[in-house]
């Protein structure tokens, strides 16, 4: 399956194929350090974010990801990035993460519009039965965000990432199953509508 020339198009947000030239778009609206409190991969410097996306490319190469630029519909801006990982054709899963927003773009409708688009990928396009999320226990403001989706709290994985700082970080798992897309699906439009 070509997993390289995917483009999402949704009301707010347009989801583009990631590529060598975004470096220096994604530098510029990652320099915010509240982006990357609870996560593991992190964007200090324009060599950080050559290594970022040079990593995405590599998991996209060997089968296992889809990254994404973010990119708001209206200005063309890219804003952050996003990616399908851990792609488990056998057993029909995905996972969508390494979701990351300049602040400015928080609490708009561009983060829904994304997980709508990649979840409606997920369970449309490439018929999976489980799309996984995961977010730091700390991470309140992304744990609320991903269960106010739909999906479903499945537990802790205790000391689960090595952070950045030399820390633990514990880790909460949530998924949406594909008998619970419908519901979750017509409850995105409604919210994308308004």
């Amino acid at each position: 399956m070509n997993l390289a020339n995917i483009t999402l198009e949704g009301r707010h947000a347009r989801l583009a194929p990631m590529a060598p030239h975004h470096v220096d778009a994604l530098w510029n609206v990652a320099q915010d350090p509240r982006i990357w409190e609870f996560t593991t991969a992190v964007i200090r410097s324009a060599d950080e974010a050559r290594t970022y996306v040079e990593t995405a490319l590599s998991w996209q190469s060997a089968g296992t990801a889809v990254p994404f630029v973010t990119m708001d519909r209206a200005s063309g801006t890219v804003i952050g990035s996003t990616r399908f990982a851990n792609i488990d054709w056998d057993n029909r899963r995905v996972e969508i993460g390494w979701t990351w927003l300049n602040p400015k773009w928080w609490r708009t409708a561009i983060n829904t519009d994304t997980k709508y688009l990649m979840l409606r990928h997920a369970f449309e396009e490439w018929k999976c039965v489980r799309v996984e999320f995961k977010a730091a226990l700390k991470n309140k403001r992304s744990r609320t965000a991903v269960a106010r989706l739909g999906a479903r709290e499945e537990g802790t994985l205790r000391r689960h990432m090595l952070q950045p700082d030399g820390s633990w970080r514990d880790t909460v798992y949530f998924s949406i199953l594909d008998d619970e897309w419908p519901g979750v699906k017509q409850r995105l439009e409604e919210r994308l509508q308004r």
